[in-house]
């Protein structure tokens, strides 16, 4: 019953910790912002819409949201939000999920590529990118991981007989790796300094780009898939920095979700105290998080000792 529970929480509450980091922003601007039920207001008025489709795409077009939605979903079933026994588990799983996420963004690139757009297939071409440079500094986490924990299930990573947190015995080397987890998320999810989502200019857009000729339940669906992605991303950081017990129950709750919000609360300042990079300074930043997971990794080698 804890699993569901915990599942529908999740699910239900992913579309709300954005609405933070624009309260957030707002702050540091000076204003009052909008109300922290902001997503869920956009995504009910997107369903209540009807979707309009060029006489140029074709039902490519209509499965990029479908399956970039159902990807980022699944991936919910997996994770143990929380401490909470996930829905499924197995080993390898996170090999799987992180290619099944990549496998919602193939899709994603193929519905913009589908519209014949110039503009976005420029976006589609720096998504890729940028998403391929971010793909090895996971797998080098993973590798770490693996190491470290002697699993490959995210089950065993963060609730199995040796969770790997702040609190473990290797817990100083997490230090580099929630660091370049976090600019993973910011990559991943499109977020400042890789990119502006709330940019309106199409020679500057990555993400936003890909999706400007999807509305109404489409758009919606896009918009779920990445309140899902983005919630997974700072779930995975929330647990590296607090280990949670199954056997804590509902105290587990409120920690994970007011660590969960402080992790957002760090998106928005971050996006709010920095520029975007310039499209030639992305790569680097990029490249820095798998540094810095390459350097934990030689350290726990013990070559410096």
């Amino acid at each position: 019953m804890e699993t569901f529970i915990s599942l529908a929480i999740a699910i239900l509450a992913a579309p709300l910790f954005p609405g933070i980091i624009l309260k957030v922003k707002a702050f540091f601007a000076g204003k009052q912002g909008p109300p922290l039920f902001i997503k869920y207001y956009t995504v009910a008025k997107l369903f209540r819409k009807g979707s309009v489709y060029s006489n140029s795409t074709s039902f490519v077009f209509t499965l990029g949201p479908v399956v970039g939605f159902a990807s980022a979903f699944i991936v919910l079933l997996f994770f143990p939000f929380a401490g909470a026994t996930p829905l499924f588990s197995f080993h390898g799983d996170v090999i799987v999920l992180f290619y099944l996420m990549g496998l919602g963004r193939f899709f994603t690139v193929i519905a913009a590529l589908d519209t014949a757009s110039p503009f976005e297939g420029m976006g589609a071409a720096r998504e890729v990118f940028f998403s391929t440079l971010a793909e090895i500094t996971i797998f080098t986490v993973l590798l770490l991981f693996c190491r470290m924990n002697g699993s490959l299930s995210f089950a065993e990573y963060f609730i199995g007989e040796n969770p790997i947190s702040f609190m473990s015995d290797t817990g100083a080397l997490l230090f580099l790796v929630v660091f370049a987890m976090f600019m993973v998320l910011l990559t991943e999810n499109s977020r400042v300094p890789v990119d502006d989502p709330a940019t309106h200019l199409e020679l500057t857009m990555i993400h936003e780009v890909m999706i400007l000729d999807h509305s109404g339940p489409d758009l919606a669906l896009i918009e779920l898939g990445s309140f899902y992605k983005l919630f997974f991303y700072s779930a995975f950081i929330t647990h590296l920095i607090y280990p949670f017990s199954t056997a804590d129950g509902i105290g587990n709750w409120f920690m994970f979700y007011g660590l969960l919000a402080v992790v957002y609360a760090v998106v928005g300042v971050t996006e709010s105290m920095m520029a975007r990079f310039k499209m030639d300074l992305v790569p680097k930043f990029v490249l820095t998080s798998f540094a810095l997971v390459f350097f934990a990794a030689i350290l726990t080698m013990g070559v410096f000792q």
